[in-house]
């Protein structure tokens, strides 16, 4: 019934408004026959009357004028929406719907939007933090315009570009018998306990690679959602973890560089195959491309 009646609604109610067929078809630029047509097939569809017919003038029956009410107001709706959508695709003042993972809401991300909002000042941000699969499902449900993710994904219903990767380190306890070394063989923690991110999360599946890589199946002690709460883990002695550099130095660890296999992460930018960018998020989109290889803080 929505959709046969949505398409008369403005022409109801602007002869609601004039109480009159010939200057509501004027004032709506619409033939007077084709407006007369439409407001006959929706009382028929209704199967009540909404109008009085009285010569060329009408008025409002109760019926109508409770339908008068409802209708305005689906159609404040529906202009509000409309605004809504012009906005967030104004070039100036648009919104970008931007996904990024846990480990770069601290410092790569607010560098990045700092230097894009140095020439797009008035560009909004909704910002999501999340786990790499979650944010994909964000993307193909339209819930994100853009977002930074590891792995790089590889789905034909998405598009997806390498920006830089980023070096993982071994993190034990400040106590622990490899903590005086400044580089490490992974294969040298074959006997570790390990704490790491739960399943599903992109480092969790590089983890696994890499351990596979060193010849072991790691045992694993606590599997959570945040890098930082591992780094607590460990300088709690719980166990040893394997992660990207922290913005900060944490106290009670030593971090040490893996040497084999080559313990790094790709970074990228994926977005939704075949969606039309509004001019903001290609604007954001470009920016981010131009960061290859520069991604991430030194």
């Amino acid at each position: 019934m929505s959709r046969v009646l949505a398409p008369r609604l403005a022409y109801f109610a602007g002869v609601a408004r004039t109480e009159h067929v010939t200057r509501a078809a004027h004032e709506m630029n619409v033939p007077q026959s084709t407006l007369s047509r439409a407001m006959v097939r929706l009382e028929q569809d209704l199967g009540v009357d909404l109008f009085a017919r009285h010569g060329r003038t009408v008025s409002l029956t109760p019926a109508g004028r409770t339908f008068l009410s409802s209708v305005e107001r689906a159609l404040a709706e529906i202009e509000r929406a409309a605004e809504e959508v012009r906005a967030d695709a104004d070039p100036a003042t648009g919104k970008v719907a931007f996904g990024f993972l846990h480990t770069m809401g601290a410092e790569t991300v607010p560098g990045l939007l700092q230097a894009f909002r140095a020439d797009h000042p008035r560009v909004r941000f909704s910002l999501v933090q999340n786990y790499g699969e979650a944010m994909l499902e964000g993307l193909r449900a339209g819930e994100l315009d853009l977002c930074l993710t590891s792995p790089v994904p590889d789905a034909p219903d998405l598009v997806a570009r390498r920006l830089d990767e980023q070096k993982l380190r071994l993190v034990v306890p400040a106590d622990h018998r490899l903590a005086t070394r400044r580089r490490v063989r992974l294969a040298e923690a074959a006997e570790e306990t390990f704490v790491t991110l739960e399943p599903g999360y992109g480092l969790r599946r590089i983890f696994d690679a890499l351990c596979g890589e060193a010849g072991f199946r790691p045992r694993v002690a606590f599997e959570g959602e945040e890098a930082e709460t591992l780094r607590g883990l460990v300088a709690a002695g719980l166990g040893v973890a394997l992660l990207p550099p922290p913005t900060v130095p944490r106290p009670g660890v030593a971090e040490l560089a893996v040497t084999a296999p080559r313990a790094v992460r790709e970074i990228g930018v994926a977005w939704l195959a075949d969606r039309p960018d509004t001019p903001p998020v290609a604007a954001f989109k470009r920016f981010l491309l131009s960061r290859r290889g520069n991604l991430l803080p030194t």
